[in-house]
């Protein structure tokens, strides 16, 4: 368990010397200066946001007045992991779960390191394990050895409720980090109501083969979550360019929402080196 941290940790410092050295500056993490919470009200000024406007006290007739916000001195940030059996598709070490983990893991460090209270829920179509928030190096550890030894349950997923789950656990504003394959339906209003109630992040994972299938003939295939069976026809045309299409499509949704309700989006392939992707995530949250 050691060498897992002992890794996780070489990638968190490898993303803060890449920060420092493009912004040129002192490293700001992800999670810094997010939580906010409401201190007191104030005449309005021309320039202010309208949307900071305390519409009741407005109300009464004195005049406009908007809220004046803080930032929390114990930013939470929250982990929502799907572990669900479409995690597992790709080459050994390099399955999305592998990926999922390891970005956890890393994202989970810098929080840590910039004293935040971290918590996690990892997911399938129920509760496979959760942490409540918690901060210190004790904690790191115990975050690293539950979420790697993790071996879920169960093979489905339900995402709607994992956010639900979320929705009703978390009082506070907060940084929610949600890492999964999103293959499920039904869920994008409780993603928007995560989004409105909280400052989202959204890490799409996929596997290439995925997206750009190889031509293998006829490949007999196991749906782990639906466990079912059935035969393929990897060459054809029209079966890869619906693949594509279907991954595009998620894509789309995912990114348009994001874009509505202020989250971020970034999509990360299991195969590839995830430290760059990081770093640009890092960038534009800063």
């Amino acid at each position: 368990m050691r060498n897992i941290f002992s890794k996780l940790n070489k990638f968190e410092i490898k993303i803060r010397k890449a920060v420092n050295s493009q912004m040129h500056g002192n490293f700001s993490s992800i999670f810094k200066g997010t939580g906010l919470e409401f201190s007191d009200l104030r005449t309005y000024q021309y320039g202010d946001d309208v949307r900071t406007i305390d519409w009741i006290t407005t109300a009464k007739g004195h005049g406009a007045y908007v809220k004046i916000f803080k930032e929390e001195k114990e930013q939470t940030v929250f982990f929502l992991l799907d572990v669900s059996a479409s995690q597992g598709i790709g080459r050994q070490g390099e399955k999305k779960i592998d990926r999922a983990k390891e970005v956890c893991g890393t994202l989970a460090l810098s929080a840590l390191k910039e004293s935040s209270h971290v918590g996690l829920y990892c997911f399938s179509d129920q509760k496979e394990l959760y942490l409540k928030p918690e901060s210190g190096i004790k904690f790191a550890y115990k975050f690293i050895l539950k979420l790697f030894q993790l071996e879920p349950v169960s093979n489905r997923t339900d995402i709607k409720e994992a956010i639900r789950f979320t929705l009703n656990m978390l009082k506070r504003k907060s940084v929610l980090i949600m890492i999964s394959d999103f293959q499920d339906k039904g869920y994008e209003d409780n993603l928007k109501a995560l989004a409105k109630n909280h400052d989202l992040v959204i890490i799409h994972l996929y596997d290439d083969r995925e997206v750009n299938v190889p031509s293998l003939g006829l490949v007999h295939i196991e749906d782990a979550e639906a466990n079912k069976v059935s035969w393929i026809n990897t060459s054809s045309k029209s079966f890869k360019r619906r693949m594509k299409q279907d991954f595009e499509s998620k894509k789309d949704k995912l990114k348009t929402l994001s874009k509505q309700y202020n989250a971020n989006y970034l999509e990360i392939s299991s195969t590839e080196d995830f430290v760059p992707r990081l770093v640009k995530l890092f960038q534009v949250r800063r």
